[in-house]
């Protein structure tokens, strides 16, 4: 590498920013008094480390330069191939637990938008020096533009990038990658989901945990991606072409096809914490370059908060984190075209530099208020690890919607016939309002789900009393105890005909309150297959068979598929199950086996829910008891007849109607809701 020509720079904008025939660099630290600058030429290995002096190179606390090379000179392309980290001191160090700097560590731009050096998926990944891409923006994004489906019509779609297509029953070219995710478009599009939600995409630590296997003995793996190294970058191994920050341009076609589709793309973004952990862990990026800034930390002793559950909790009310935070999701909505974000442990948010709960935390409201990010969907894990829960009363500006954790538990409790749960299951069907009307939100706020990748998937739910997570090499100790499931006789997989058929019903029952709740429904792939995890509800280490999808289940459980597929057709077809405000002209009437007498009691298993909206009509039986129960059908005008669109306990294809159709009623006054069952009609 030619010795570059250096000069002042600006401090606009953070990172590495391209100009004519040079790169801008900026950084910012406000303890440190020692910068350097490293480069290194990925063509030849070769490398330069360029000192800032703070009277040129600083404004503020902003270190910055612009280093320069003349066209025409033979080592012109190199500032295309050009990977750079940082070093940095404070000198004198009155409190090194607190100003954790080390000049020997090159550490990485919090604003890097890609990175090098951790292509190869695997263990060895944490022993890997990374180091930061300048990359080039260009690509054809063929005139996309964001969808901009209003959240009360989505269908959510909570998916893992390498999960999804890493077995070899995918068929993919690409396995494991995003442009292996875009063969399937097809399937989730037949399907009918409106957006899929990515678990964590940008660059992050798989290599992070030290345990084993204890059955096979081979290292196990941070999977689900929880362990953020760099927030701007997406993830280096979901790259099919690992060479020269490729992984960019697949993400934006990864995008730009799902687009294409009519599907939208959310990430899940973990801004709570990041892989340095605790005081043990190894310095990346922000603990090497201020980490009195980035983390929530005693100011003497130097000791991390850890309301994460991870090690560390990143300081996000502090204004220069704050900043990083916004800007961070505006360019994944401008130059990637991302269309929403679920933020992990939305809570901590919410936390102010001491740790302390904000009535108005600044970040999330400057979120919600953002201009750029306006069309752009936020939702919120309204918890943290430390024990707050904000369900319902995460602040909100009207804006935040919320994973709804009070309707998994509440509708799983009632399935499995718990008493006392038939007023819940009645808020949780109408769109929660006790959760969010009285904080200025709709019930499209609320985003339903019973499953999700924490946790039992569906199959799981009904086939297991307790969690199996001893191949996670914990003893069993990781992951909720507390599931509200039930295996209906037998721990796991069974050849018993009658077992598994009552368990194929549930999962059908679900499927129907969820997809026929108002609010936004979140499926988690695979539950639409039947997947399961072998009782694991903490899968999150598991790179193997546990976690992947295994595709031949699109056959072997077709009728599952068939029901879901339909149901998701029929809510997208049906404005009644999709509410759009509490305020409307929509008539609620509550029933029981008799007409207008809705059993309340703490021993009621069963309830029914008449929707009337003009001339529309939905009646909907959900019959938890162990017994069949006779329902008196709701008047209805006389030249309106009641059809059914769904039965559970039905065998297919009566289990469900397809599209545009719906069966007839032998009787148009009394429906036998058989026992474990939900069904659905329209008039």
């Amino acid at each position: 590498m030619l010795q570059p020509q250096v000069s002042r720079g600006g401090p606009r904008p953070l990172g590495a920013s391209l100009f004519r025939g040079g790169i801008n660099f900026s950084l910012f630290s406000k303890h440190a008094t020692h910068v350097v600058l490293v480069l290194f030429n990925e063509s030849d290995g070769t490398k330069v480390e360029i000192p800032l002096d703070p009277r040129v190179n600083r404004t503020g606390d902003v270190w910055h330069a612009l280093v320069r090379i003349q066209d025409g000179d033979p080592d012109y392309g190199w500032r295309m191939k050009t990977s750079y980290c940082w070093r940095l001191d404070r000198q004198v160090n009155d409190n090194p637990l607190v100003h954790r700097f080390d000049p020997s560590k090159l550490l990485l731009c919090p604003y890097a938008t890609a990175i090098t050096g951790g292509e190869k998926w695997g263990p060895h990944s944490a022993n890997t020096q990374r180091r930061c891409l300048v990359t080039d923006s260009d690509f054809d994004w063929k005139l996309d533009q964001p969808l901009n489906i209003p959240l009360a019509a989505s269908v959510i779609y909570e998916l893992h990038v390498r999960g999804y297509t890493c077995d070899p029953s995918s068929g993919v070219a690409k396995p494991g990658t995003f442009l292996g995710l875009t063969e399937k478009i097809p399937y989730l599009r037949d399907l009918g989901v409106t957006a899929v939600e990515l678990l964590p995409v940008n660059e992050f630590e798989e290599a992070d945990t030290d345990r084993w296997n204890p059955k096979l003995g081979t290292s196990l793996l941070n999977l689900w991606g929880y362990q953020p190294i760099a927030f701007f970058a997406p993830n280096a191994p979901y790259a099919a072409n690992p060479s020269d920050g490729s992984v960019v341009n697949e993400f934006k076609e990864m995008v730009r096809l799902f687009h294409a589709a009519g599907i939208e793309v959310i990430l899940d973004v973990v801004f709570n914490h990041t892989s340095e952990g605790d005081e043990r862990g190894l310095a990346r990026s922000f603990r090497g370059i201020d980490n009195a800034t980035y983390y929530i930390i005693d100011p003497v002793t130097g000791r991390y908060m850890n309301f994460s559950g991870c090690g560390n909790t990143m300081n996000c009310n502090h204004p220069v984190v704050r900043k990083m935070i916004s800007d961070c999701l505006q360019y994944w909505v401008t130059d990637m075209h991302v269309d929403g974000f679920r933020f992990d442990l939305a809570s901590i948010l919410g936390r102010g530099r001491d740790g302390e709960v904000l009535a108005n935390p600044p970040l999330l409201e400057e979120l919600a208020s953002e201009p750029v990010l306006a069309n752009t969907k936020l939702i919120a894990e309204a918890w943290d690890a430390a024990g707050l829960y904000q369900v319902g009363t995460f602040p909100s500006w009207g804006r935040w919607a919320e994973w709804n954790g009070r309707f998994r538990d509440d509708i799983r409790r009632f399935l499995r016939g718990d008493q006392g749960m038939v007023s819940a299951l009645a808020t949780r069907l109408v769109g929660s309002d006790d959760l969010y009307l009285t904080s200025g939100r709709e019930p499209w706020h609320s985003i339903n789900f019973v499953t999700c990748h924490d946790g039992f998937t569906l199959r799981d739910l009904v086939s297991y009393n307790s969690k199996h997570n001893e191949l996670n090499g914990e003893n069993n100790s990781d992951g909720s105890n507390e599931n509200y499931s039930c295996n209906f006789g037998v721990e796991g997989e069974t050849d018993d005909v009658a077992i598994n058929r009552i368990r194929l019903q549930q999962q059908k029952n679900f499927a129907a309150i969820l997809l026929l709740s108002h609010g936004v429904p979140m499926i988690l792939a695979g539950d639409e297959m039947g997947r399961t995890q072998r009782g694991n509800n903490n899968a999150y280490c598991q790179d193997n068979e546990i976690s992947w999808i295994n595709w031949k289940l699109v056959e072997e459980n077709s009728e599952l598929v068939r029901f879901f597929r339909n149901l998701i057709e029929f809510r997208k077809a049906f404005p009644l199950v999709r509410r759009q405000q509490y305020d409307d002209h929509m008539i609620v009437n509550w029933h029981g086996v008799r007409k207008l007498q809705p059993d309340w009691a703490v021993d009621s298993h069963s309830l029914g829910l008449e929707l009337t909206l003009d001339s529309r009509k939905l009646f909907l039986i959900v019959n938890a008891y162990w017994e069949d129960l006779d329902f008196e059908l709701p008047n209805i005008s006389n030249s309106a007849t009641w059809r059914r669109i769904l039965d559970t306990s039905l065998e297919s294809p009566n289990d469900i109607a397809d599209p545009e159709e719906s069966f007839s009623l032998t009787s148009q006054t009394v429906y036998q809701a058989r026992s474990r069952s939900v069904a659905a009609f329209i008039a």
